[in-house]
């Protein structure tokens, strides 16, 4: 038999290795479903296990640390999803599943749930950068929903302690998981935005679990609240392999309860040391530079010399310029002043008001002589007619009337003209007549004539 000497030689290690390597690379972060069976727990606190189906089975492990945050505890028999990555333990060759979270029975609907939930908001654009608010760098208020009795407030609380920074945490304690808790959750949300609504953020903690366990932070009603909210939101909630779609919503993601602190609370310790640290090189350049000046000043002084008669020359100088300047400056705005008011006083006599000034005047005048002629010519008239009326009221027959007269008219029958008489021979018995006195008239029939 002949061997192929192109073909490298692995060592079982190595081999081992290049395969933990790839198998880590390609399955980062999967979920299987299957039964749970075979469960170990030795002293270290770590779970082992095997999830299998009716074909196969996947050797699995589950931390302590990480079992702490799980709802309730992996028991034989149990149908779940696990959540984690794939790894080969190098000492055995086995290769297993390292897991993260687990969901209890019932996860994959909830998980189809969430895809499509996740699916709807994003098309409405819940999710999008451009309506997320930018965090403060210093923080001086925060404010906390989150279970007060539970592992995660005191992971924020244990940094927030050690960072020495004064932000006030203000703890507004909601359930955050079971039926009603994605409710409770959003009413807190809108509570917090209209009774602290000073406050820098609202951050909503919890430890990591199942789907099931962290279901609360996938409903609507609570995504809907987080979109609305005029204070920044950060979601901290569950492992770092942990997705809810709150994060989604939230103006922050934090991998954990832990992590949100370290990013939203300044180390107030490194900050003052920072400080320190400017403060000295600050000084250490001061220094340097007025060492530097000083030297320059020096430099600068001897090859000058002494300075004092120049600058006194130049000081009497200046004096004399500048009253000569000011002498010229006033004599010059006199004279400016003069031709100035000259030409203002010209401007006056030739402005278009000042025209129609003396045209009014003018128009004036001519009124108030025309209204004196007007009045003479009235009054003149008046007398005039008044003499007319007394002539024509002297030869007027109404005054002749007045003094008993009367005028005679004949009414001819046929035609019923009248006919003033000035004869009674004019007349004959039978004819009517007319007899019209100062006051009134009177119709006469004729008996006799003389």
């Amino acid at each position: 038999m002949i061997l192929n000497t192109n073909n490298p030689i692995y060592s079982v290690s190595s081999l081992t290795r290049e395969l933990k390597n790839l198998v880590e690379q390609k399955y980062r972060f999967i979920s299987v479903q299957g039964e749970i069976s075979s469960l170990k727990r030795p002293f270290s606190g770590h779970a082992y296990f095997t999830l299998k189906d009716s074909k196969a089975q996947l050797k699995s492990v589950l931390f302590k640390g990480t079992a702490r945050y799980l709802e309730q505890s992996i028991e034989d028999g149990q149908q779940v999803v696990c959540h984690g990555r794939i790894s080969i333990y190098e000492p055995r060759g086995d290769y297993q599943l390292i897991v993260d979270s687990v969901d209890f029975h019932g996860a994959g609907l909830l998980q189809q749930r969430f895809e499509k939930l996740k699916s709807t908001l994003s098309e409405e654009g819940l999710f999008s950068a451009e309506r997320k608010k930018d965090l403060p760098q210093f923080p001086r208020e925060i404010v906390i929903l989150t279970s007060p009795s539970g592992a995660a407030i005191h992971d924020f609380l244990k940094i927030w302690r050690q960072r020495e920074f004064p932000t006030h945490i203000t703890i507004f304690p909601v359930r955050v998981q079971g039926t009603g808790a994605a409710t409770e959750i959003a009413n807190a949300l809108t509570t917090v935005n209209r009774e602290f609504s000073q406050c820098d953020m609202v951050v909503l903690c919890r430890g990591g679990g199942s789907l099931e366990d962290l279901w609360a932070f996938n409903e609507e009603v609570l995504a809907r609240a987080i979109a609305r909210s005029k204070l920044p939101v950060v979601s901290a909630i569950g492992h770092e392999v942990d997705f809810t779609i709150s994060d989604f919503c939230a103006d922050f993601r934090a991998a954990t309860p832990t992590a949100a602190a370290e990013a939203l609370i300044p180390d107030a310790v490194g900050l003052r040391k920072q400080i320190r640290r400017f403060q000295d090189a600050i000084t250490t350049s001061i220094y340097n530079s007025i060492e530097d000046y000083e030297y320059q000043v020096k430099q600068n002084r001897r090859l000058l010399g002494d300075m004092d008669f120049l600058f006194t020359n130049a000081s009497l100088r200046l004096d004399h310029v500048s009253q000569k300047l000011h002498k010229i400056i006033a004599d010059r705005l006199d004279s400016e002043q003069l031709q100035c008011n000259e030409l203002f006083t010209r401007l006056q006599n030739c402005s278009p008001m000042a025209k129609l000034k003396i045209q009014q005047q003018r128009l004036e005048f001519t009124r108030d002589k025309f209204l004196i002629l007007f009045t003479k010519s009235m009054e003149s008239r008046e007398t005039q007619l008044g003499r007319q009326v007394a002539l024509l009221d002297a030869v007027s027959p109404l005054a002749t009337l007045a003094r008993g007269y009367s005028i005679s008219s004949r009414i001819d029958p046929g035609n019923g003209q009248k006919t003033v008489l000035q004869d009674s021979g004019c007349t004959k018995a039978g004819d009517r007549l007319e007899i019209r006195l100062h006051k009134g008239k009177l119709n006469c029939e004729v008996l006799t004539t003389d």
